[in-house]
């Protein structure tokens, strides 16, 4: 009989083992979430249900064991049929625990107004108990709900903002250089073309390179060594940066690329490090409930961090440049640039620095579920699970078509966002042409827009009504008509009449940029894959992304304004479609279903599996209709598959128990299995192996 655990947090995540004949070695389950529920029917105490009785060597006799009027062992459980499955099953807050089901019934099973009502309760519950509970604080403290935000969010995404800071300060020191030294950066008369175009170009190869090989190496060495690491290589990047010379300009901007190119190794590899540390974070892994209800904003909420580390970068070359040219007017001085540039990458590197030694001796990190899994596919703990891998690329195909395909699709339309600035800008303010801070400030601007798409998205992608699914969809659809207006209209909305219109345009495509895309991409990547190859996955679906963002770049040197518009509406809609057939929507389904299948899958017994992670609500079209995986659904056969499941986990237990002399509330403590199902079955246990009670058992 093979035993195995797939963990999401240490101590915290309840594993489910299950026998051979009815489910694979190493299925997931975590049931630390569930409350203590004290029976309220005394006469249900250690109750034999025919499905639930551990095996037990004394009662092998069939006339023996149901001679004194035991269930008949032909006679099918009624206890959990949908029509007998109710609250007096001892079992029944493990099997349907309250932030998921409804009267035993899973809620995406419910009828439709049923479940909208369900839906709105729980929402409007959740908030409320949230608001309380942070009004609570505040009372105790006015500062603990930002030193908790803080703790859990700013810190877990603080990676994303020394990679935001410093590529945004890369585009905006762009302008600069341009105006400072136009013979090179602008009209190449002292430069070669090809060498400035290499920056940019070189800058995304790095991040591709570091997206793909850290997203390996995170799921082969682990998550702590991708982060630390991450941290080191981007702060020796902006040193390198900060440092960049040369004996010519052209010397200089070879210099300033490569170390760009080093700088992105480090940049890519914080994509799929922060994505799988935020979804498996202590914080996180530790509340089942909080897994289900809130694991996208847990995510978005580190990633916006990119946001403030635009902003922030903003403000600071900004400062600079007030600082060290004395004005916002050019002409810019060679000496005013050099330090603005240079202090501005030095900034960020001290705070990298820091970051680096923070993930090394202070950061906290739930590596379990990773180590499980490896443990239970038979791989060396610093070994990778190259099994998986291969099996993601076919079991999971779609899903890896939508998450590299729409990826690759939100970063080209994010190229076309940028189209719209300087149009505008030389509208709005003609007496500001080459007025680097002018567009700057027009920059906050957009930020700050950006800013809240980020955190409308963070409000609304765990609302099962709305969720990453459809806020991407939308987010496509409303990035492609935008840019569609703006092709079609583009002579009207360039002139001063209607500029406030392309305006506008402007800012809409830029929220819907973050309250979309940006941010599903994001989350999605990690949270449709297995544990094992998480960060894998990851790290290619991000690639995918720069490649999209690397084809703009190289296109639109070839074409004017309104062609570029012509050419990157049809990615929006590229976009819907492809979310629409290969995206499943994971919203209210928790890690730990999802790899429980995928225990199965990886056995060869996708078919035997029957729980709510094949579920027609959380299958992608491709998934349903062509591969008809709903139709393995039955919520019946998977209470059957747990219960199983549970009973050999609590065997385990008590063998451990046993050959270490370890004492119940011991195991207890460990939060492998709830209180209930433990005392359930420890009570059964008592009562087999007490002759005098054998004629009570199935009473």
């Amino acid at each position: 009989m093979a035993l195995s655990f797939i963990l999401r947090g240490e101590d915290q995540q309840t594993p489910m083992i299950a026998p051979d004949s009815n489910a694979p070695s190493p299925a997931v389950l975590s049931l630390s979430g569930s409350p203590r529920i004290q029976n309220n029917n005394p006469n249900i105490e250690g109750q034999t249900f025919s499905s639930l009785d551990p095996p037990s060597p004394d009662f092998n006799d069939k006339s023996r064991r149901y001679s004194s009027g035991g269930p008949d062992p032909e006679k099918i459980d009624h206890a959990l049929k949908k029509e007998g499955f109710n609250m007096d099953h001892p079992l029944y807050h493990d099997l349907a625990p309250e932030d998921s089901y409804k009267d035993g019934v899973y809620w995406a099973d419910l009828p439709g107004s049923e479940r909208r009502s369900w839906v709105h309760t729980q929402n409007h519950t959740e908030v409320m108990r949230e608001v309380r509970h942070v009004w609570s604080m505040f009372k105790k403290d006015p500062l603990s709900p930002l030193s908790v935000y803080t703790k859990k969010y700013v810190m877990g995404g603080f990676g994303l903002f020394t990679e935001g800071y410093t590529l945004f300060s890369i585009g905006n020191l762009g302008a600069l250089y341009k105006a400072v030294w136009p013979l090179c950066w602008k009209t190449h008369e002292v430069c070669d073309s090809n060498w400035v175009a290499a920056v940019d170009y070189l800058q995304i190869i790095g991040i591709i390179l570091g997206q793909i090989l850290v997203g390996i190496e995170g799921d082969w060495i682990g998550r702590k060594a991708g982060l630390v690491q991450d941290a080191l290589v981007m702060t020796i990047g902006l040193v390198m940066l900060t440092a960049s010379w040369g004996t010519s300009l052209e010397g200089w901007v070879i210099c300033y690329g490569f170390s760009q190119f080093f700088y992105g190794i480090g940049v890519g590899g914080e994509y799929p490090m922060t994505s799988t540390t935020a979804m498996e974070s202590k914080s996180v892994a530790g509340s089942q409930k909080d897994d289900k209800l809130h694991r996208g904003r847990n995510v978005v909420l580190a990633f916006l961090m990119q946001g403030w580390g635009q902003l922030f970068n903003q403000g600071i070359l900004i400062i600079l440049l007030l600082i060290f040219h004395h004005s916002a007017n050019p002409p810019y001085s060679t000496v005013s640039a050099q330090w603005t540039f240079r202090v501005s990458f030095g900034v960020m590197a001290v705070m990298t620095l820091w970051l680096a030694y923070f993930r090394f001796y202070k950061k906290k990190y739930s590596s379990a579920a990773l180590k499980k899994s490896k443990k239970n596919s038979r791989v060396n703990q610093s070994g990778y699970d190259l099994h998986s891998l291969k099996l993601v690329s076919t079991h999971f195909a779609g899903r890896l078509i939508g998450t590299t395909m729409g990826w690759l699709f939100n970063d080209f339309l994010f190229y076309g966002n940028k189209l719209f600035a300087s149009t505008f800008i030389n509208i709005i303010s003609p007496s500001s042409v080459g007025n680097v801070v002018t567009t700057w400030n027009w920059n906050l601007v957009n930020i700050g827009v950006s800013l809240v798409g980020y955190y409308l998205a963070a409000l609304f992608i765990d609302h099962k009504f709305y969720g990453r699914k459809r806020m991407q969809i939308i987010g496509f659809l409303g990035d492609g008509v935008l840019f569609l207006i703006a092709a079609i209209w583009y002579k009207e909305l360039s002139t001063p009449q209607h500029i406030r219109g392309f305006q506008t345009i402007y800012y809409l495509s830029s929220f819907f940029q973050q309250f979309g895309p940006n941010c599903t991409t994001f989350l999605l990547a990690a949270e449709v894959f297995p544990v094992s190859v998480r960060a894998t996955a990851h790290g290619l679906s991000a690639a995918s992304g720069k490649v999209g963002a690397l084809l703009p770049a190289v296109i639109y040197n070839y074409v004017d304004t309104r062609t570029r518009f012509w050419i990157v509406w049809p990615f929006g809609i590229a976009g819907v479609i492809v979310t629409l057939l290969f995206i499943p929507d994971t919203t209210g389904l928790d890690l730990r279903e999802q790899d429980r299948y995928w225990a199965f899958v990886r056995e060869g017994r996708a078919n035997e599996y029957h729980g709510i992670a094949v579920h027609p609500r959380h299958l992608s079209v491709w998934e349903r209709y062509v591969l008809k995986r709903h139709l393995q659904y039955d919520a019946e056969k998977d209470r059957h598959q747990r219960v199983k499941e549970l009973k050999m986990l609590w065997e385990q237990k008590k063998k451990a128990a046993i050959e270490e002399q370890e004492h119940e509330h011991e195991h207890e403590e460990e939060g492998e299995l709830s209180h209930t199902a433990f005392h359930h079955f420890n009570t059964i246990h008592e009562k087999q192996t007490t002759p005098s009670s054998s004629s009570t058992i199935a009473e």
